[in-house]
């Protein structure tokens, strides 16, 4: 299950959420490596970020899995978010030169599908860049930032899994290495504990960001997949309470039966 929109941009209009912010743009500039006129796809909550590193892109898009919700962005002109299934994109093959995941793979119903999916969409020369949380660091321990929730990884078990799905991690960057203490005190020293964490213990740092390259050179078998989603119509919408009620209530004498 992803977290919910309304949590995610509730953290980030915090005073934490801005200096994880600044602290996770500063881990992809070490690994952005610009492509002007590239098309850019965010899957997860990317919004701060697409902004920040879309500026050169031809198109920019910002998928939010159905689970997470999603906001209207950017706030003027076309709208160009949407919300989908991060194992089934609305995206034709080899179509996307880069796509950031944010919030995203840590909650994926199966990590490895969602990243073939990702496959499929990247053009030859396609890049992911991924950030999630880090196994080791203190933020995967604490449920009142996005970071403490779902599936934590190591750099191995991250860099397994992206060898599985046929990608190849070119370069990798850490973040959050101040405690997510949310007193006003402990975030006066953000700074200096950001830049001695880098230096000194970068493998407890809370966040972990990597950039992989599509890897072409090992096919992946053509086989269809059918879709797992399974759409059931409702004539009478009613409440999920309603429906419990309704089926473990015995027909009442008289009433019609279906």
């Amino acid at each position: 299950m992803h977290a919910d929109i309304v949590d995610l941009r509730s953290f980030y209009a915090s005073p934490l959420g801005r200096l994880a912010e600044r602290s996770i743009t500063m881990a992809l500039s070490a690994i952005w490596a610009g492509v002007p006129n590239e098309r850019l796809v965010g899957l997860g909550y990317t919004l701060p970020w697409l902004e920040r590193f879309g500026a050169d892109a031809e198109r920019v898009l910002a998928f939010m899995p159905a689970t997470q919700g999603a906001v209207v962005w950017p706030a003027s002109g076309p709208a160009a978010t949407a919300l989908v299934f991060d194992e089934e994109l609305p995206l034709v093959d080899s179509s996307i030169d880069r796509m950031l995941l944010v919030h995203s793979l840590e909650h994926a119903e199966n990590p490895r599908e969602t990243l073939n999916e990702i496959w499929r969409v990247l053009s030859p020369a396609g890049r992911v860049v991924i950030v999630v949380p880090h196994r080791r660091g203190v933020w995967a321990r604490f449920e009142h930032t996005p970071f403490g929730t779902g599936r934590p990884y190591s750099r191995s078990q991250l860099a397994e899994l992206l060898r599985e799905a046929n990608f190849t991690a070119a370069a990798w960057s850490d973040a959050l290495h101040f405690p997510p203490s949310q007193s006003r005190f402990m975030m006066r020293f953000h700074s200096v504990l950001e830049r001695g964490g880098r230096r000194m213990w970068p493998i407890f740092s809370g966040a972990i960001a990597v950039q992989a390259q599509k890897r072409l050179y090992q096919g992946i078998p053509a086989v269809q997949r059918a879709s797992r989603r399974v759409f059931v119509p409702v004539l009478t919408p009613q409440g999920a309470a309603g429906l419990r009620r309704s089926a473990g209530a015995p027909a009442r004498a008289g009433a019609p039966q279906p």
